[in-house]
């Protein structure tokens, strides 16, 4: 079983290649080759969420199987590139925390990796005061939201790259 911890500004090489991988290989069995290519537009790494001590690494020995984490600021999905980063806190009291980029290693699927990193941001969020959560599932992502209890808000297109908006209570 990987093993969880936080993300340190060290792995951020790393993260970048496996959130690259998993996006090539893993979305290239839903999109086409060029909402693929546009989806890197704006599925990099958000190096906030390392400073923020919010995202988490799964490690199997030095290998990273996976990553993700939750945030208690405004941006909604999106990495350090992304025009429509917000830093603004969030509210635990009247918003949603926000799950984020969430990505598992393309050979090392469906061992629950996805879920354990989940799980946790879901726990962190909470002992921060947070009663629901918020995420941007990429249509890869959606059935283990849906599996893990999340509801769907509304579909959405960034660009051509669907994504879907959903939510769950975490109190």
């Amino acid at each position: 079983m990987p093993r969880l911890r936080l993300a340190v500004p060290d792995d951020a090489e790393q993260l970048r290649n496996l959130i690259r991988l998993s996006t090539q290989t893993l979305l290239a069995r839903m999109l086409s080759a060029q909402q693929v290519a546009e989806s890197h537009r704006f599925m990099t790494l958000d190096t906030q969420l390392i400073e923020d001590r919010t995202y988490f690494v799964a490690a199997i020995g030095d290998r990273l199987a996976g990553c993700g984490g939750w945030s208690r600021r405004a941006t909604d999905y999106g990495g350090d590139t992304a025009d429509r980063r917000d830093p603004r806190l969030l509210d635990p009291a009247s918003e949603p925390a926000r799950v984020r980029a969430m990505y598992t290693h393309p050979d090392l699927t469906r061992l629950g990796i996805g879920r354990m990193i989940l799980e946790s941001s879901e726990a962190a969020a909470r002992s921060e005061g947070f009663s629901q959560v918020l995420l941007f599932a990429t249509v890869g992502g959606e059935p283990l939201y849906r599996a893990c209890g999340y509801r769907e808000l509304s579909r959405e297109l960034d660009g051509s790259v669907p994504i879907v908006r959903m939510i769950k209570d975490i109190a």
